[in-house]
């Protein structure tokens, strides 16, 4: 791991660690869960919020005014509010997306459950997720909670992550593994 990046994860667990433990002091993780899948949305649509995290050129002032009204336009919860302001003062908001994967890994681990990334060539049906969802957690001995994106370019078949076990089952992987094999023939 690059060393910028092991410092991002180290701030990132640092803060998501104060969360989640002021939230569950709180009986309040279910509500910490939904300020997650806000933030988590919010970053995904706005290119605005992202420079707003990222960006140097803003002042510590500038970012915990602007990430304040943020998120209390989003409705969340007074406690990541007042982390999300801790952290411009901080100069340590580029550590977000980090601290928002490693919340949920934190909560899915109280709740004995374990995150499996699921990225498939179109949406999952109902049924097929929750077939997906029984083999993984056959394999997992957890009850397995996915998070599903869309990727077109995969052509067909799943890439699933399971903590630190990849699978691949993708039509692109394969056509790509073709490939390098007729490389290595001719």
């Amino acid at each position: 791991m690059s060393e910028p990046a092991s410092i991002s994860t180290g701030i990132a667990t640092r803060y998501a660690t104060a969360v989640f433990e002021l939230a569950k002091d709180a009986n309040s993780v279910n509500t910490l869960e939904s300020n997650l899948d806000a933030l988590d949305a919010a970053l995904d649509s706005s290119a605005d919020l992202r420079d707003l995290i990222a960006s140097p050129v803003y002042s510590r002032a500038d970012q915990q005014a602007g990430i304040r009204a943020v998120g209390q336009a989003m409705g969340l919860s007074e406690l990541m509010v007042n982390s999300l302001s801790v952290m411009a003062a901080k100069r340590r908001l580029f550590a977000l997306p980090r601290m928002i994967a490693a919340l949920r890994a934190m909560i899915a681990d109280d709740r004995g459950e374990v995150l499996a990334e699921v990225t498939s060539a179109q949406a999952l049906t109902p049924d097929q997720a929750a077939k997906l969802s029984a083999t993984l957690k056959a394999k997992a001995g957890k009850d397995v909670k996915l998070k599903t994106a869309v990727d077109e370019s995969l052509i067909g078949g799943l890439v699933v992550k399971l903590g630190s076990t990849m699978i691949d089952t993708s039509v692109r992987s394969k056509l790509a593994a073709l490939k390098n094999a007729m490389k290595e023939v001719g």
